[in-house]
């Protein structure tokens, strides 16, 4: 049986993929961020030397809190490296994605289009995300796809502390509403159901057409 890894799995859109891809003949490990705290790189070298291998990594993780830029303190700079950062990094250098894996990215639209209060966010998501472009080409010889998917507003604990007022938050956006976690954790289930594996190295926007951005 294929193994899936999907980390901060145990709620928001890390869950609906979890969900989906349980629904699929797979062994699922989902964590919890009290399980492996990407911030805590301790908590992500014990975790690589127990799973080692995967044919499925989703990198996900909670977003830091909506901040100024000169509010922001070295301490949350250095937690939010590794947390966004540099603990994925070690993840992709330690965990063996088996060949014909899939390396699916949880980042933030954002990336295109950033919010001046999420500082921490657009920096660090943008810097791995530049990582994972740079790896697809070789872990496509392996017949490895790396897919960065970059949700826009979807109803999570996280939009829910950002936005004060979510109706009429909603009521502005393109489609009238925002995005459920379920819709991404189908996309992902339907990629790797499908076997699709000519998708990689790509960025896509799952923002209900929010962003502005041509590319």
């Amino acid at each position: 049986m294929k193994k899936a890894i999907v980390l901060a799995g145990s709620r928001g859109i890390g869950k609906a993929i979890a969900d989906a891809l349980a629904e699929s003949d797979l062994e699922v490990v989902a964590t919890s961020t009290k399980e492996l705290d990407t911030s805590d790189l301790s908590q992500v070298r014990e975790f690589v030397a127990k799973q080692q291998q995967t044919d499925i990594l989703v990198l996900n993780t909670g977003g830091p809190p909506a901040t100024n830029f000169f509010d922001l303190t070295e301490d949350e700079w250095l937690r939010y490296h590794n947390q966004l950062f540099l603990g994925f990094c070690l993840i992709l250098q330690n965990l063996k994605i088996n060949d014909g894996g899939y390396i699916f990215l949880i980042s933030s639209f954002n990336m295109k289009e950033p919010d001046p209060n999420l500082v921490l966010s657009n920096a660090y998501r943008i810097a791995f995300s530049s990582i994972l472009k740079t790896l697809s080409a070789e872990f496509a010889r392996r017949n490895v796809s790396c897919v960065n998917i970059a949700p826009g507003p979807t109803k999570t604990d996280r939009l829910y502390s950002l936005v004060e007022d979510m109706d009429a938050f909603e009521a502005a956006l393109p489609m009238g509403r925002a995005g459920k976690p379920e819709e991404i954790g189908a996309f992902v289930r339907s990629i790797v159901d499908h076997e699709i594996k000519y998708l990689t190295g790509v960025t896509i926007n799952f923002d209900g057409g929010i962003s502005k951005s041509l590319l």
